[in-house]
């Protein structure tokens, strides 16, 4: 059997020689011209004269590490894992680290059987967690409930796997016997803490909590910093951190750092890229490329545990990525523990029947979305263009611009809850907009600018079980279907970019202002990013953890 240390000496082939790299290294920003020897799937050596079974040349292309997307939710790219594999491979993703909540937030723990098993039959490296709040809260109606003693069922089955963003934030500090249960089992606990401070911040990390994802401040990110925090800049479709956080990436910081999505749809990928995409920005706006590549690698792997990989050295996993451009990062060719990738046309999904006939709620009129009004002083949603914080208002809609109805609508078949309120910013001239992805608990949600197309788009997504719809007119004006769960459509990506493409179109002719008018209405559910959200329970004031009308 082959082994490193005999193919490092030479003494054996290697199974495959990356000839002729451009060698990036990140531990000191020095370049080495050399070929790197690969056997069982990690780098043997890096030198010249390995013999081997195949070779590769790059022709001088640099080589750097696989990148690393430190948190994100595959549900929400609105594809199948396997299919979100073949949208990111090509720009350099090697590694994410991907917690299913959203999908078991429907159907329960059967959302880790799915994504433990998709892992296995990826090239990629998918690590899944174990979602840590199901629900976030219990300020809204879920489709299930992960406790803590089936969380246990599962970090026996998979020990390695680490608790996923632990967003009950009042929960931690209060010592909740359930929270305080759940982060027992955990040696690895990925955070969620949102312009979180002082003592409370210090008794947040004391719960063995290691990063949060959420930071959107120079502030912010420094104080959790220096507390000894790892912060994972976000950049993603619906929320944008990046541009606000770029003077934190420093040198000095950048160990304490990582680049994440969270949540990024297949047209942007196409479009705009990943990871790379960041990369690319980052150093444009000044900062070294060792600071960047080692962020996007070496200080993601280390913040998330791995030991294994985030470095071109012997023993390391051989994710590896041969860029045309390094200040640029073109990527030119990913390898995923030494195996080249190339792009396959997968077929439509199998998925389990539990995933499907998910949308449990009854058919509605227009009177339903008829909102209370107060004057002045109703409260109303402000929403910020590329932001997951919001706004507590008090407009009065009668006079105010902008100020449109939105409700929430329990879909699991529990309760038939109807949440109203008001929210601006959507800029909406006319129709229509609704979703069943709605962060976390993924009951329906819809914002018009009459109760009439509000009807008629949440009864479309009745019809087809889930999706994105635009309505304007009392007529469907643009329908992207997803089936799995309410959340992930099982037709390959590509069909699922040109189906993005045409509901954001329809979107567009609403007039609405938002880059992203999908994405704003799917986090306006979450109760627990601040200020003012809205859950099938009615209105929440975030800071104070209640329902307030």
């Amino acid at each position: 059997m082959k082994t490193g240390i005999s193919v490092a000496q030479k003494c054996q082939k290697a199974d495959l020689v990356i000839k002729n790299a451009n060698i990036f290294h990140l531990t000191t920003g020095k370049f080495e011209l050399a070929d790197i020897a690969v056997v069982n799937g990690l780098i043997a050596g890096i030198g010249l004269g390995y013999p081997a079974d195949a070779e590769y040349d790059a022709h001088g292309r640099t080589a750097v590490p696989g990148f690393i997307d430190a948190h994100a939710h595959i549900e929400s790219s609105m594809i199948t894992p396997r299919q979100f594999e073949q949208c990111v491979l090509p720009y350099g993703v090697t590694t994410v680290a991907c917690d299913p909540h959203e999908l078991a937030n429907v159907v329960g723990e059967a959302a880790f059987e799915y994504f433990f098993k998709s892992a296995e039959c990826m090239d990629m490296d998918m690590l899944v967690l174990l979602s840590s709040c199901v629900p976030a809260t219990p300020l809204e109606t879920a489709g299930a409930e992960i406790t803590s003693e089936i969380l246990k069922k599962w970090h026996e089955r998979y020990q390695s796997a680490a608790l996923a963003e632990f967003m009950n934030v009042p929960g931690v500090l209060f010592e909740d016997k359930e929270v305080m249960a759940k982060l027992s089992l955990f040696d690895y606990i990925d955070g969620h803490c949102p312009l979180l401070s002082g003592d409370a911040l210090n008794a947040y990390i004391c719960a063995g909590i290691r990063n949060c994802h959420e930071t959107s401040t120079i502030e912010e990110a420094e104080e959790k910093i220096t507390r000894g925090m790892h912060v994972f800049i976000r950049e993603g479709t619906a929320a944008r951190n990046l541009d606000d956080l770029l003077p934190i990436i420093t040198l000095q910081n950048s160990s304490f750092l990582a680049f994440c999505t969270d949540d990024r749809n297949p047209l942007e990928i196409a479009e705009k890229g990943h990871i790379d995409t960041i990369i690319a920005r980052v150093i444009a706006a000044g900062v070294d490329p060792l600071v960047a590549y080692r962020i996007a690698s070496l200080s993601a792997a280390r913040g998330l545990g791995l030991h294994d990989r985030g470095l071109i050295a012997p023993g390391k996993r051989a994710d590896i990525v041969l860029l045309d451009d390094l200040k640029n990062c073109t990527v030119a060719a990913t390898f995923t523990k030494g195996k080249l990738f190339s792009p396959k046309e997968l077929p439509m999904e199998d998925v389990p029947d539990e995933f499907l006939h998910t949308v449990l709620c009854r058919e509605v009129t227009a009177d339903d979305f008829i909102v209370p009004k107060h004057g002045a002083e109703t409260p109303v949603i402000g929403v910020r263009d590329g932001s997951l914080i919001t706004d507590f208002l008090r407009m009065d809609p009668d006079t105010a611009a902008d100020v449109l109805p939105m409700a929430v609508l329990e879909r699991h078949g529990k309760n038939g809850n109807i949440g109203r309120a008001f929210v601006h910013g959507f800029g909406m001239t006319c129709g229509a907009i609704a979703s069943s992805v709605g962060h976390d608990s993924h009951n329906l949600c819809v914002v018009g600018t009459n109760e009439t197309d509000m009807a008629v788009a949440i009864n479309a997504l009745r019809q087809t079980q889930g999706g994105l719809c635009v309505a304007i007119d009392g007529k469907v004006a643009g329908l992207l279907p997803l089936p799995v769960a309410g959340l992930m459509s099982n037709l390959p990506h590509g069909v699922v970019e040109k189906q993005i493409h045409a509901v954001q179109a329809a979107a567009e002719l609403t007039g609405t202002s938002l880059h992203e008018p999908f994405m704003a209405l799917t986090f306006l559910p979450l109760p627990v990013i601040p200020f003012l959200k809205l859950t099938d329970r009615g209105l929440v004031d975030v800071q104070k953890f209640k329902i307030i009308g």
